[in-house]
């Protein structure tokens, strides 16, 4: 009688196949508005540190890393240039969660409209100079994204809502070259 490898035949099963809970303490199954996830790094202690990027701008995509158990959050590979690429803000995570001993926390739930306008808001008032008007450019927001939970469109609108309310804050007029819109902030006045 010769051996088989599988002597039984198969049966169908009534059992459900097992399915694993998502794990959102590791930030697997988290997917917030407006924020395109490329990368997770686990800390020492099981918090989890995110690559991710937003919709690209005019002037190309920028990458933000920020660990979601402590408060480390950058988007910029030094003191002024933006991450440009996937690899270096995956070098910048992973230096960050070899040497992070945060606990995982709770996810950021996403902000009612209010509290997501306040979030814009504020992020303006840190982007202002006394000096000089200051371009605003959607990756000025990256910090910001897994706080607001929302779209580029949804940013863009709040910005022309800003600039019909606040015109002594921020400027819109449509884009020279290209469509869409520039907003500038204007400097603080002179007083």
């Amino acid at each position: 009688m010769p051996l088989t490898l599988f002597s039984r035949a198969r049966t169908e099963s009534t059992a459900p196949e097992y399915q694993p809970e998502p794990r959102p303490e590791t930030g697997e199954t988290w997917k917030p508005e407006g924020v395109l996830v490329s990368q997770r790094f686990l800390g020492l202690a099981g918090a989890v540190t995110l690559v991710y990027t937003a919709d690209a701008g005019v002037n190309g995509t920028c990458y933000a890393v920020a660990c979601l158990g402590c408060m480390f959050r950058t988007r910029s590979q030094d003191r002024d240039t933006c991450i440009y690429s996937e690899e270096k803000g995956g070098r910048i995570a992973n230096a960050h969660a070899a040497e992070c001993r945060a606990l995982p926390r709770e996810l950021p739930p996403r902000p009612d409209d209010d509290t997501a306008r306040e979030i814009v808001r504020r992020r303006l008032n840190s982007e202002r100079r006394a000096g000089y008007d200051t371009t605003v450019y959607l990756t000025a927001f990256h910090l910001d994204r897994l706080a607001l939970q929302r779209s580029t469109e949804w940013i863009e609108e709040q910005l022309q809502r800003i600039a019909d309310e606040q015109p002594e804050l921020l400027t819109a007029k449509p884009r020279t070259y290209g469509t869409g819109t520039d907003f500038t902030i204007l400097r603080f006045p002179k007083g």
